[in-house]
């Protein structure tokens, strides 16, 4: 296999006395899709944020490209070419699409002297990154974001990530307030975003998500990797199994049955 192009090493997380993560490892590569699974609680966004430059590791090690990296802020991770797009897309409602897309980098013409926003550049290169992305129903830039779907609105953040040369693009959980075809849309682009050579970070804790795109998959519990596998390794029962705790949860279930018996004087109904 190809060397990892982002690689994280005994990452350690606390805030003050509080640990939060606990020797993560984990690492992704080019045209690969890491599915992070987990449930709330997990760990998940406090890893992301370390990723995106919000937040340091108190200790371990992260290598993009074979080196060894430290991010001091958010635009310095994307600099290094990290580009995270969050469940909302990032993206303004009462912006035109032209305008979201470039916003922070918009292109200019001049005008006499003057160096002025170059609206139909930005229109024509957003609506046509779009399309690569099967986004083909917006043809108008000029139209207003809050009148985009949510899946759309996710197509326009990827669609900027990629275009400003994201080499790892982490999405936080895309499809978490989509409706099946908009999630499944999402999921397409996914798809094209890792045949682009682009290595994906999908987060999320819809197992039957993962599955459909991952390549390779890791479950976070309370803060430790639980389990690191490829696609194929697990089915979906032992997935769902894994993020609910496993034993933990087989042992709180005896626990509520026994309670149950104890203090309504029956056996709990079979479940259905």
């Amino acid at each position: 296999m190809t060397m990892p192009l982002l690689k994280l090493t005994d990452i350690n997380k606390s805030f003050g006395p509080i640990d939060v993560l606990h020797d993560i490892s984990l690492d992704v590569r080019r045209g690969e899709v890491l599915c992070l699974l987990g449930d709330n609680g997990a760990g998940k966004s406090t890893l992301i944020k370390i990723l995106s430059g919000v937040h340091k590791p108190t200790s371990g090690r992260i290598e993009l490209d074979g080196k060894s990296v430290a991010f001091d802020s958010p635009r310095d991770a994307s600099d290094h070419g990290i580009a995270t797009v969050h469940q909302f897309g990032g993206t303004f409602p009462l912006m035109s699409i032209g305008r979201s897309f470039f916003v922070g980098a918009e292109p200019t013409r001049r005008w006499g002297p003057l160096k002025i926003y170059d609206r139909r550049r930005a229109n024509e290169i957003a609506v046509k990154e779009m399309r690569e992305l099967g986004i083909t129903r917006i043809t108008d830039g000029d139209r207003l974001v809050g009148g985009l779907s949510g899946g759309e609105r996710q197509a326009l953040a990827i669609a900027r990530a990629v275009h400003f040369g994201a080499s790892v693009l982490i999405l936080d959980e895309p499809t978490a307030a989509l409706g099946v075809k908009e999630a499944a849309h999402v999921l397409r682009i996914v798809l094209q975003a890792r045949q682009k050579g682009i290595a994906v970070i999908f987060i999320t804790h819809n197992v039957v998500h993962a599955m459909t795109v991952g390549d390779h998959f890791a479950v976070l519990i309370r803060g430790s990797k639980a389990a690191d596998f490829r696609k194929g390794e697990l089915s979906r029962e032992e997935i769902t199994d894994l993020m609910a705790g496993g034993d933990h949860m087989a042992e709180l279930e005896a626990e509520i049955a026994s309670y149950l018996v104890t203090r309504e004087g029956h056996s709990p109904s079979p479940a259905g």
